[in-house]
This record gives C-alpha cells, structure tokens and sequence, in this order.
C-alpha cells in the first residue's frame, strides 16, 4: 500500500478539464520511482506523458524551460507546495501527502525531549496535516506545543530547505523543536537557524533520533570552507538558472564586495552546481554560491573548493560575524 496521496483522479480531472494534450510530470528524487505508473494515468486521461529524469530540489526548480520546448501543455509537479506564480505554462502542484501513521515516531521522540518543556513543532509538506495529531501527542505526554505561522510557507510548521522562517518565529519561545518527517536535511536546517536541540520523528523508519552530532559537523566544515576561502584570490560567483534560484541582482552586489575587498570575480550562470563543473575553472580559487544555499551545506566535502552561501562570503569578507552568522543562520541574503 501506498504511503504518499498523488491525487490520481484530481489529476485526471484536471488533465481532460483543462484540455492538455501534452503533460510533463516533475518529481523529486524520492518520488521519481512512481514516474512510470503516473505517466500510465497521464495516458489513460488522453494526454501523451514526458516524465522528467532532471533533479528537482523544490518548487523554485520548476521545469518551465523543459516543458516550452517539449510542447508541454501542462507541468504536474509533484512533493512541494507553490512558491512563485508563473503563468508561461500551466501547472499543477500536487503536495503528495504522507498517509502512515506517525504515532510510533512521535511517542519516541517524546521520550528523547524528556529534558525540555515547550517544544516547537515542524514539518515538510508532506506532514504539515499531520502536525496537529502530532501536537495531540506532545500534549498528553505533558508539553506544551508552539507552531509557527510566518507567513512566507504555505501552511503553519512548514519548513523548506531554503526558509526555516517558521521555526525562527517561535524559537525564543520553546526549548526544542520536533521536526515530523524523513531524512536528516530539513532539521539539521532547524537547529543551525534557531540554535535550539531538534529531535527527528521519521513515520517512514518508525524511529526519533537527534541532529546535534551533524549540526556540529556542519559548523566545523562551514568554518573551514570560510577559513580556506579567506586565502583565496580569485572567486566564481555562480548564479542559479532554475526558475527560483537566479538571484542575479545578489550575484551582483556580492561581485562588487569582493572586487572592493581586492578579489577578482568572475560571475558564471549554471544550472546544475555540481563538483565536475566547477573543476573545470582552474583558475577561481573559491565560489559564492547564490542559488540554493542547500547545495553549499550538504555537498561540502564533495567540492574541492570552498562554495560558500552569500552570508558565509560576507562572514569571510568581515562585513559580518560567525557569532551573527550562527544567530540569523544561512539562508537568504
């Protein structure tokens, strides 16, 4: 059985509703093993199915471009909420909620925030429905529960890898956070933003653990990279071409700081920031990474060179400091 909701008959309905006859269906990477049975169903509702094989990290990694070359008349964009309206092409965002039950993964974690009596509580998109069942849960095991409603997600608790806004709102009133949902990323997020100990309820393991140890490991490595950049001469400042992720007017600002600071800045357009295609830029020492700040954070050892997000450069440049970094945290500019 199933444990995520792709709303197939919604999307069958608004398929014939809207009329397209062309449908490019974009999943991230945990999702992409359902591409084939969803393109069936694309199929069965009279359109011809593209299922995209490109990564997609988010909602700003909308498949635009794609879908205008293919003839695309709608992008079915699947495991993430909107961000930005687009109107180039048609596009429906299916959430694709989690239908397993989180009881087992909460009642564990509730036990490892023994120590701390107001906790925060956050999720992914995938479990923001769940989070009042999870505020049940910390209630009757004698907390007090606060979730944040920032404004700039779509839902009250969401957290995205790019804006943990959320959670900063309400971290002066709670002595923990509690993120709901699976894998490490999103609450190693929390806890570098907020400073506060957050704990892990992953349903999909049936198991609660906490992020601390990769908190202090991504410190360690964030300095090192702002240590080692210090040395260098000559930097890339690499702007995203994904549709949420190009910050040109940031790749600018920050060129011109490290020109001012005696560094020469080479400003280069990339859409996939990966190890090989840095490489290949012998001479830039180090990179100002401007599009997703996830990729500096989680891809640190894979690099070569220092990719330091645009509030590290300044950290290196002195315009700010680690003790402010750590407090205001690494996302946005």
């Amino acid at each position: 059985m199933t444990k995520i909701d792709f709303k197939e008959e919604k999307v069958k309905r608004e398929i014939e509703r809207r009329g397209a006859k062309r449908v490019l269906i974009q999943l991230p990477e945990g999702l992409k093993r359902e591409g084939p049975r969803l393109g069936a169903i694309v199929e069965k509702a009279g359109a011809v199915p593209f299922v995209s094989a490109d990564s997609c990290y988010g909602a700003c990694d909308l498949a635009t471009l794609d879908a205008e070359s293919l003839g695309v008349d709608l992008i079915v964009h699947y495991g993430h909420s909107e961000m930005m309206k687009q109107e180039r092409v048609q596009t429906l965002f299916v959430e694709a909620r989690a239908t397993i039950s989180i009881k087992s993964s909460v009642k564990k974690a509730i036990r490892l925030l023994k120590n701390y009596s107001n906790i925060g509580l956050v999720a992914t998109i995938q479990h923001t429905h769940m989070l009042n069942k999870a505020r049940e849960l910390l209630l009757k095991g004698g907390k007090t529960v606060a979730i944040g409603d920032a404004g700039q997600s779509k839902y009250a608790g969401q957290v995205i890898g790019c804006d943990f806004s959320n959670a900063r709102l309400i971290s002066k009133d709670v002595e923990a956070f509690l993120f709901l949902g699976g894998g490490r990323f999103h609450a190693i997020g929390v806890e570098l933003v907020t400073g506060k100990p957050t704990i892990v309820a992953d349903p999909y393991e049936r198991r609660a653990y906490p992020v601390r140890d990769e908190v202090v490991r991504v410190l360690k490595e964030r300095w090192a990279s702002i240590c080692k950049a210090k040395e260098a001469k000559a930097f890339g400042v690499l702007i995203g071409l994904k549709t949420g992720q190009k910050r040109v007017r940031d790749a600018l600002r920050m060129k011109r700081k490290l020109e001012k600071n005696g560094r020469k800045a080479t400003l280069l357009s990339i859409r996939e920031i990966t190890p090989n295609v840095l490489m290949q830029f012998l001479g830039i020492n180090a990179y100002v990474n401007t599009a997703c700040p996830r990729i500096s954070l989680d891809d640190t050892l894979s690099f070569r060179k220092p990719v330091l997000t645009y509030n590290e450069t300044l950290v290196m440049l002195g315009r700010k400091s680690w003790e402010e970094l750590c407090r205001k945290g690494w996302f946005g500019s």
